[in-house]
């Protein structure tokens, strides 16, 4: 949670410095970020932070080089940032967020923003569902749930990614197989982190994505840790 808080301050910080440098690039947007880290005394693993615009965010793993694109009018913009504290043993906290820079945001993307945020959310309900009866739902139960959301929406040939992975110590992914996918026919660990991040892509168009970690306590309730994007960030 503490991970989680500072994480949240460097995504504000970075889309503040993004209002503040109109025509600031991807990659000039990533070192702030890194910056960020830097006086936060947080540790990134060996991946840098994802920050892509306009139709890069139709990438889900998107690294800006040095020639990247310039922040202009009209401006998705996708920020996944992971963190831990310096402590050792600590684990990682790994949030996505979608901001827009310019005057109306396009309804397109409007419309699979609520599609991506409504999974997120039918994941945690689902999850708040299975535990208060008793039993701690399967990463595949969790992903069918999730997941029907998109299909319900026609979306579910866009979704390039796992639902949710677990938040390990050396790196943000953790162990593996026990992650939220269809794979994993297994009860999800208690006492360690979780991303729910569902996303969609639309290819040479936008991506959407929206990532909040979760936690299965040992008293079987769900806590949420990070802060829950309901709305894009204006710039």
């Amino acid at each position: 949670m503490e991970a989680a808080r500072l994480l949240i301050g460097v995504k504000d910080a970075a889309f503040d410095y993004a209002r503040g440098n109109p025509g600031v690039t991807e990659y000039e947007l990533q070192q702030f970020v890194l910056g960020q880290f830097e006086q936060n005394g947080i540790k990134i693993d060996k991946f840098p932070p994802i920050v892509s615009f306009r139709e890069d965010t139709a990438v889900p793993e998107f690294y800006p080089s040095k020639k990247s694109k310039r922040l202009e009018p009209d401006s998705l913009i996708m920020l996944d940032i992971w963190a831990r504290l310096s402590r050792k043993g600590s684990p990682f906290a790994d949030i996505t967020w979608m901001a827009y820079y310019g005057n109306k945001i396009p309804k397109d993307v409007l419309k699979v923003f609520n599609v991506v945020a409504k999974a997120r959310d039918m994941g945690v309900s689902f999850l708040r569902s299975r535990l208060k009866s008793g039993r701690v739902p399967t990463g595949k139960e969790v992903d069918d749930a999730v997941k029907g959301v998109i299909a319900q929406a026609g979306y579910e040939k866009n979704m390039k990614h796992v639902v949710g992975h677990s938040l390990g110590t050396v790196s943000d992914h953790g162990t593996k197989p026990n992650w939220i996918y269809p794979k994993n026919h297994s009860p999800l660990f208690k006492n360690i982190g979780y991303s729910i991040e569902p996303g969609l892509y639309l290819k040479n168009r936008f991506g959407i994505r929206s990532e909040i970690n979760v936690l299965i306590g040992k008293d079987m309730k769900l806590a949420v840790t990070t802060d829950v994007q309901k709305s894009i960030v204006r710039i």
